[in-house]
């Protein structure tokens, strides 16, 4: 890759980001300021915890649907309009009247969520040579994490002094800037790539390991949420922490994900299955040892950093195995890794809290997160292992056919790339 296209591609994958990191602070910022949004609208705390549903909603229901209508337009063209409809549903949520509107607003909010990372991490991958794709992935969804270390903490601020709307409105400029970051740095891609049919991106949905990794992104997902859903009565009734301790423990928790994304990338570029296996298996143990460690301050901060490290490092990792798994068609099949996770957010938190209901203490969804956890890896080992079975050829009798190439069924083709010229031939 020439300098110019590496600076062309780092400002493409800064623009994603930006993207990345207005979605990332719109999700999650309303629940900081949850309470001041009940409070301002006369609704009960429970009843304004429907809007986090709500957006969660529009995310499993736009990210296969957004894709499968834009399957005609451009990759580029996609993502402008993805995030533009980001930046109006956040204009909609600072100027609802009402709870009503505001609950609608939400939904609307979320619809574009895991087109945007779907389509954009085909697009991250695209930019790059093979051996750097899962890391180009990476450099966008790092705008997610930053947001959990930044955006929210600051939404959260700004809401308590100036207002919840103010956070909206400011998530739906950025998500604007965004836009416009797409539409000045992402490359044309109709010029490179045919035309995208909804066909051939239905098709992917057909493949077995496809599916497979939808079930581990679910499961390895759920593992994240039953803890997380959890973890402020964790660190407040079980370690002992101040509100105001945990605050600063949640920007904790959000470098561990910079840090777990990075890293995952770099791995999954050099070994993708293995990389798989390993997190899945650090995720599992790092959830039973909070068990332990939540009793203790300082291994409780310790145990959260690494536990938050080793489950978004499959992020990465995932989104590339599906993206390989669905080439030729990777945009629906991309996409719906996020419907898989915000699935695994609501099935986390409900298996935590029916093991909280049950009696069991405030500590005991971590026992639950770490089975979920060793299910995904026994859905990734079945994956591994279907993925090397060879089919059975009968060879008839009379002149050999001609065969495929031994040596190619075992590679895994990748995304087409959006640069045209010699690194991509």
């Amino acid at each position: 890759m020439t300098i110019g296209r590496h600076t062309r591609a780092t400002a493409a994958l800064a623009a994603l980001a930006v993207g990345a990191f207005a979605i990332g602070t719109g999700e999650f910022a309303v629940m900081g300021i949850l309470p001041d949004i009940a409070g301002n609208l006369s609704v009960g705390i429970p009843t304004a915890g429907h809007l986090i549903s709500a957006y969660a909603l529009g995310v499993v229901v736009g990210a296969p649907v957004l894709v499968a209508l834009s399957t005609r337009l451009s990759r580029r063209a996609t993502l402008v309009l993805l995030m533009g409809a980001f930046a109006v549903g956040n204009g909609l949520s600072a100027a609802a009247p009402g709870y009503g509107w505001l609950l609608a607003a939400r939904f609307l909010a979320g619809l574009p969520h895991g087109a945007y990372f779907g389509v954009g991490a085909v697009v991250a991958g695209g930019l790059v040579e093979p051996s750097r794709r899962a890391r180009a992935t990476a450099m966008m969804f790092t705008g997610l994490t930053v947001a959990n270390v930044v955006g929210v903490p600051l939404s959260t601020l700004a809401g308590q002094e100036l207002g919840w709307r103010v956070v909206f409105a400011g998530v739906g400029v950025v998500g604007a800037v965004a836009a416009a970051g797409v539409l000045l740095t992402v490359p044309r891609d109709g010029e490179h790539t045919a035309a995208l049919r909804l066909g051939a991106e239905l098709r992917a949905l057909r493949r077995p390991q496809v599916w497979l990794a939808l079930v581990v992104a679910t499961l390895g997902g759920a593992t994240l949420f039953t803890t997380y859903s959890y973890i402020v009565p964790m660190l407040t009734r079980v370690s002992g922490f101040t509100p105001s301790g945990v605050t600063w423990l949640l920007v904790v928790f959000g470098l561990g994900m910079t840090a777990g994304n990075l890293v995952g990338a770099r791995l999954a570029d050099r070994a993708l299955m293995p990389s798989l296996y390993a997190f899945l298996v650090l995720e599992g143990l790092v959830a039973a040892l909070f068990l332990v460690t939540l009793h203790n301050q300082v291994t409780a901060g310790i145990t959260l950093f690494v536990f938050a490290a080793a489950t978004f490092a499959l992020v990465p990792v995932l989104q590339t195995r599906i993206i390989t798994q669905a080439a030729g068609a990777p945009n629906i099949a991309s996409a719906a890794v996020q419907a898989a996770f915000n699935i695994a957010n609501a099935l986390g938190a409900w298996l935590g809290g029916l093991v909280i209901a049950a009696g069991l203490g405030y500590a005991a969804p971590n026992a639950v997160a770490a089975a979920l956890a060793g299910c995904g890896l026994l859905a990734a080992a079945y994956a591994g292992t279907l993925a090397h079975r060879r089919p059975r050829t009968t060879i008839p009798d009379g002149p050999p056919p001609t065969l495929p190439d031994p040596r190619r069924p075992e590679a895994e083709p990748s995304a087409p790339a959006l640069w045209s010229g010699p690194d991509h031939r």
